[in-house]
């Protein structure tokens, strides 16, 4: 196909990546860490769906990688997507599916930045047994429109063997203000649920995401920092580094329901597959401690 089989070291050529979500969280900071290590770079101006525009692109540019962040994920939640489903189709399968294609027809390795919320606790994964679904695992949970499309395109893209699928949770950054950050959202929530759950800290994963293109690794990766922590356990990190005057207050799971349209997947991850691959890779809170309570710390009487 023109691109080395899975694992082996990249082309001689120099890396130039050609990224998908220019306006998006994932996709902005995947630039920004681009020109901070001095790759080449440039964003696609084509609509994911059309592939007209996505040859185009990739003629133009001649990447030796594309990322794909582009994808809906509904404003200001995943609430929108029931009530928008062509328009979420449209991208997440057709557009996804079409740059896949694209991509294996020019023999190009895809980094495929996707969901683990298409899992759920259940009798053979209990919340708090530290059983996580590993990659193989069939996804369960398809309670919202937004995660049955995700699930769907994940089993057809097991299929292109130059696709890696990175699933990614409930995603963290440094930055406290962005109102995607999992962190500002449930701060920022009247009340909130207190569940254990694999997350994403994107300071330390999305360079991660770049070597992993870099080894021309493929298939499906839990996304995620090994381990789980619950709402609470961040709200607490939160009082005590950022905010000591923070509060909060919960309510249970039947009490959301009232409040949301469709479910919330709820799931521990296994990222011993990721952990092998990068042994320096922190457990949740190791992580959410050194890369976003710490950098932001309230110092005293500032």
């Amino acid at each position: 196909m023109g691109f080395p089989a899975n694992g082996d070291s990249a082309t001689d050529k120099p890396y130039k990546f050609l990224i998908y979500g220019r306006t998006g969280w994932i996709g902005g900071l995947l630039g920004k860490l681009c020109e901070a290590q001095g790759i080449d770079f440039v964003y696609g101006s084509g609509r994911l769906e059309n592939r007209s525009s996505l040859e185009a692109d990739i003629l133009a540019t001649k990447p030796s990688h594309v990322f794909n962040a582009a994808g809906v994920t509904g404003r200001p939640n995943v609430d929108w997507c029931e009530s928008h489903k062509v328009e979420t189709i449209r991208t997440n399968v057709v557009g996804t599916l079409t740059l896949a294609d694209v991509c294996r027809d020019k023999g190009i390795v895809l980094i495929n930045y996707a969901t683990g919320c298409i899992f759920e606790y259940d009798s053979d994964h209990p919340l708090g047994s530290g059983i996580g679904y590993k990659e193989e695992d069939t996804p369960n949970f398809i309670g919202s429109f937004y995660s049955k499309t995700k699930a769907m395109v994940e089993d057809l893209l097991k299929n292109y063997e130059n696709v890696c699928t990175l699933r990614v949770r409930m995603p963290i950054s440094s930055d406290l203000s962005n109102p995607r950050n999992f962190i500002t959202k449930i701060t920022r929530y009247e009340k909130v649920v207190n569940i254990p759950n694999s997350m994403t800290i994107l300071d330390e994963l999305l360079p991660i995401s770049i070597e992993m293109a870099k080894r021309n690794l493929t298939g499906i990766w839990n996304f995620t920092n090994p381990g789980v922590v619950s709402h609470n356990e961040i709200l607490e990190m939160y009082r005590e580094y950022i905010d000591p005057n923070f509060t909060w207050k919960n309510f249970t799971l039947e009490e959301q329901a009232k409040v949301i349209v469709a479910p919330r997947s709820n799931n521990e991850l296994d990222a011993t597959k990721l952990k092998q691959e990068f042994p320096e890779l922190l457990s949740i809170k190791e992580s959410l401690i050194k890369n976003v309570f710490q950098p932001n710390k309230k110092t005293a009487g500032a």
